[in-house]
């Protein structure tokens, strides 16, 4: 060793020697603190999974392949299916958008939750929106580290600043605040975190421009693909519009339905929706576009090698508005009604998830879960317990690992409708079903031996039915933005 520049300072060599030992010890105890941080960072980041919730809007228990579709391709979805989980039981949080999407974000059923009906449909007419006082999911997933985003409809801040994505925990967030704007798929000015983004050539007459769908997925995969920029898991909440009125779709996803001799279905033409002629090629071409983009999100996946590190559900907000009644795609599987009904039909919604590696490939729950056990199922999954003592779902995640020994259940599902068909009440207890229509009578039913809700059998079980109507009674808290009263409008 030279020790030339240490003596010319007048250092002796028997001092240099033990000084450059321990600056190398130094040295290699920093390294092997970074090392071991590093180590303990991964191992975090393998206890906690990337989280992507894929929602379709207005999509029937029976679109998809995998719950029977005969009509209606949709190849992604069901490899989803194949190598995931299907729950046959899911439920959404109500049978329209607004307050399913409100029992998703914080894990309430709506009897208790701010948000139990769509905007304009409140007591005063003026929207009810998420408030600070609600915690999200995306909230409780901060606290585990997580970066949040939301891409496409978000529909909780009609009015108030409050209920922005931005505000709610989200830290990205690109699509329609509002439900008007989510209603056309050429709409010109999506948001970006809290502002507009005019797209230049989108025109909502004309339907011109780029298709509001398609940016939605480019927007999605920039969100996953920054996975590799970031050591912090993520959850996207990915919240599709199709197929939503109003029905549109690019020709290049017609084409495969053309020339089938299916039966026509002409669409209205009216000044809201501006809808495409035909409406069962147009319908089926959405339903397929999406189950495209949904391929697209799992080969990103693939491609960076995050599969096994992601948990990816499907889901849909409520059941089929476009057919409702007409049975050519039986949209709505075996199940009566759609949406805007409390039956089957309206709130039962397909439901997958896939993990590979953790959640076994090819199997099924009749496990009764609905939108509100979301929060505290991907809280369990993160490492946190969810906050607000208030929430009402439970976690799934026992049976997601293959741990069914350790799956709670809850004792009823409760919903309600509070529009010009209603007011609505609904409850399900094990294998029965009640459905009040508030002031006039009680149905109900036993989906055992009557999943299609055809025969009431309230009469031959007063005792169950006094049961069922007791629990209804105290299952929701009093709202005065909605009161359980009959309404012909707005009021």
């Amino acid at each position: 060793m030279n020790l030339y520049p240490f003596k010319r300072f007048g250092f002796s060599g028997w001092l240099i020697l033990p000084c450059l030992l321990i600056g190398a010890l130094v040295n290699s105890l920093s390294a092997a603190l970074v090392d071991d941080d590093a180590k303990a960072s991964r191992k975090l980041r393998e206890n906690q999974p990337n989280i992507i919730l894929i929602m379709a809007d207005d999509l029937g228990y029976g679109d998809v392949g995998f719950n029977g579709q005969a009509h209606i391709k949709t190849p992604n979805l069901d490899r989803l299916a194949k190598e995931g989980m299907v729950f046959s039981d899911h439920y959404a949080g109500s049978t329209v958008c607004m307050p399913s999407r409100c029992s998703l974000m914080t894990g309430k059923h709506i009897g208790v939750a701010t948000v139990r009906g769509n905007p304009r449909w409140t007591a005063t007419g003026e929207a009810i929106d998420l408030t600070d006082s609600d915690v999200t999911v995306a909230e409780e997933l901060k606290r585990a580290g997580y970066r949040t985003g939301v891409v496409g409809k978000w529909g909780l801040a009609e009015g108030s600043e409050e209920g922005l994505p931005t505000r709610q925990g989200f830290d990205f967030f690109y699509g329609y605040r509002t439900h008007k704007e989510a209603h056309h798929y050429y709409w010109p000015e999506p948001w970006r975190g809290e502002q507009t983004e005019p797209l230049e050539g989108n025109d909502v007459q004309t339907k011109s421009g780029k298709y509001l769908q398609d940016l939605f997925t480019k927007e999605a995969l920039g969100f996953v693909r920054e996975a590799e920029n970031d050591q912090s898991p993520f959850f996207l909440y990915l919240a599709y519009t199709a197929p939503h009125y109003e029905l549109t779709v690019p020709d290049d996803s017609k084409a495969p339905y053309l020339g089938l001799g299916w039966p026509e279905r002409p669409m209205p033409q009216g000044k809201h929706y501006v809808h495409d002629l035909e409406g069962n090629v147009t319908y089926a071409g959405m339903v397929s576009r999406m189950d495209r983009d949904i391929g697209a999100l799992l080969d990103c996946l693939e491609e960076m090698g995050l599969d096994e590190d992601t948990i990816v559900l499907f889901t849909s907000d409520n059941g089929p508005e476009y057919e409702k009644r007409d049975r050519f795609f039986n949209s709505n599987g075996r199940y009566r009604g759609g949406k805007r009904d409390l039956y089957e039909g309206g709130i039962r919604v397909p439901m997958v998830a896939r993990w590979p590696g953790v959640v076994k490939a090819g199997t099924a729950t009749p496990l009764v879960s609905a939108f509100e056990d979301f929060l505290p199922t991907v809280c369990e999954l993160a490492g946190v317990v969810p906050s607000d003592p208030a929430v009402t779902g439970i976690s799934l995640a026992p049976t997601l690992t293959g741990n069914v020994e350790r799956q709670r259940n809850r004792e009823f599902r409760y919903w309600e409708f509070n529009e010009k068909q209603g007011p609505l009440q609904a409850l399900r207890m094990g294998d029965w079903k009640a459905v009040r229509f508030v002031g006039k009578r009680t149905e109900l039913y036993n989906l055992k031996e009557d999943p299609e809700e055809e025969s009431d059998v309230a009469k031959a079980n007063p005792e169950i039915l006094d049961r069922m109507e007791q629990i209804i009674d105290s299952a929701r808290t009093k709202h005065d933005g909605f009161p359980l009263v009959k309404r012909s409008r707005p009021m």
